[in-house]
């Protein structure tokens, strides 16, 4: 793994203890958060590996919930974030899982709204730095470093065509891009990842392309 800068090396300005298993879980939080779109109402967390072995010791269990409470890594109300959340009435399950994943440092969340539910799969790969693997069963490859947007849409032809064509009409530079689908012409998964941050403009007009469904923005 490549560094950027001492600052990959050394961790974030963190609540501790431990920049994997806090700074990164609450990353992983943040970026639920925001996918999901708002706060839920009930959070199911499932910890494998190391994660599985010491979230209680590091704090990982209220890491997770801090990042979907929408706190920093450093926001004084980390260590309180589950009595934070069940203050207001969110239900929240932890589970420690058994089950062998391809890195120690994995968890699981199930978000659950009246109207929404959606689960996330995220690993935090050390320094405070994480990875996104999976969405609702969609496998997928996001840091939440750069700027990205996720798009839902129609397994079809033309469709990552034109979203490509209209990032290009606003001179915006794509840096990695991937695809994947449930079945055969069904659901498919768009996640882009650019070197500037999308105009609203350019997210109406990808908004507004056939056969593109929910366009989720992740800008920070």
């Amino acid at each position: 793994m490549k560094y950027k800068s001492v600052f990959d090396i050394i961790g974030p300005v963190m609540v501790g203890p431990s920049s994997s298993h806090t700074a990164g879980a609450i990353r992983i939080g943040q970026i639920a958060r925001k996918i999901f779109g708002k706060e839920p109402e009930e959070i199911e967390v499932h910890f494998y590996g190391s994660f599985a072995e010491t979230y209680k010791g590091h704090a990982t269990d209220v890491a997770v919930i801090a990042g979907l409470m929408g706190f920093a890594t450093d926001d004084i109300r980390v260590g309180s974030s589950i009595e934070i959340a069940e203050e207001k009435g969110i239900r929240i399950h932890f589970y420690k899982e058994q089950a062998h994943t391809e890195h120690p440092n994995t968890v699981g969340l199930t978000l659950k709204s009246a109207q929404d539910r959606m689960e996330i799969v995220g690993i935090s790969v050390g320094g405070g730095a994480v990875q996104i693997t999976e969405l609702d069963g969609f496998p997928l490859k996001l840091s939440g470093e750069n700027p990205a947007m996720v798009i839902l849409h129609k397994d079809t032809y033309g469709v990552v065509a034109s979203v490509a064509a209209v990032l290009m009409r606003h001179k915006i530079n794509i840096s990695h891009m991937e695809v994947s689908r449930a079945d055969k012409g069904s659901d498919a998964l768009m996640v882009i990842e650019t070197d500037q941050i999308v105009s609203q403009e350019g997210i109406d007009e990808i908004t507004g392309e056939d056969h593109v469904k929910r366009v989720i923005i992740l800008d920070e």
